[in-house]
């Protein structure tokens, strides 16, 4: 064997080595990685679902009383409370791990003339309301966002329906603009009553409850095959 081959042959194993080497002890291209566990990257935007066209996220409009709310999700906090066998509180990250999650797909239309169809996914707001227990006596809910928005429906909408407070849009979490921590999926109903930054949920028997709007003259039930003023 010629000294040539024989130096080849040492340069390749001496790579090997230090290659080994590197890998073993995860060295500076490999730090912070843990093999085996992937690395977990930002989500990506859907645009469609099924076979269904969905609207971007920017496709809204803002409109809301004093502009995006930027919540410190450190010191969230959501309370269900009022007319119910206990008052519960929860984080946000207590709420995603306590409560089963759901998904669909479903349109928001605004008043001003405009929609946007989303893949929305959250937790079903009849889960929570039924954790803290309501009493007989409750017949309405009233939301309550971080600006101070507020609006109401009847308790049996939210109890006989896939109502979901949702925490996520087209896969991505909700940006502060669209009401993260959370914000209503009010199907069927007009886009004043999706309340956006929701940090408060009280049950009622003040059926004659308005929230900000619907103090203003629009229509308290906000139904979407109805006008959306008052009558």
């Amino acid at each position: 064997m010629n000294r040539n081959l024989l130096l080849i042959i040492a340069v390749v194993l001496v790579i090997a080595v230090i290659g080994g080497a590197i890998v073993l002890n995860k060295g500076p291209l490999y730090s912070g990685l843990s093999f085996g566990t992937p690395a977990p990257l930002s989500a990506v935007e859907i645009r469609n679902y099924q076979g269904k066209d969905l609207s971007s996220i920017n496709a809204f409009r803002e409109n809301s009383l004093r502009g995006p709310q930027y919540v410190n999700i450190s010191d969230y906090h959501l309370t269900i409370t009022g007319l119910t066998n206990k008052t519960d509180v929860y984080s946000y990250n207590d709420v995603l791990e306590k409560y089963p999650h759901y998904s669909r797909v479903v349109t928001l239309h605004c008043v001003e003339g405009w929609d946007a169809t989303i893949l929305w996914e959250g937790v079903q707001v009849r889960d929570l309301i039924r954790e803290a227990g309501p009493d007989p006596r409750a017949d309405t809910v009233v939301f309550t966002a971080h600006d101070g928005y507020t609006t109401s429906f009847r308790l049996d909408y939210l109890m006989n329906r896939d109502i979901l407070m949702a925490y996520s849009m087209n896969n991505v979490t909700l940006p502060p603009e669209r009401g993260y921590p959370f914000e209503l999926v009010a199907e069927d109903k007009w886009g004043y009553k999706w309340i956006k930054w929701i940090e408060r949920i009280e049950l009622t028997n003040d059926t004659a409850y308005r929230g900000y709007w619907e103090k203003r003259g629009f229509s308290n039930s906000g139904d979407l095959n109805k006008s959306y003023f008052s009558l």
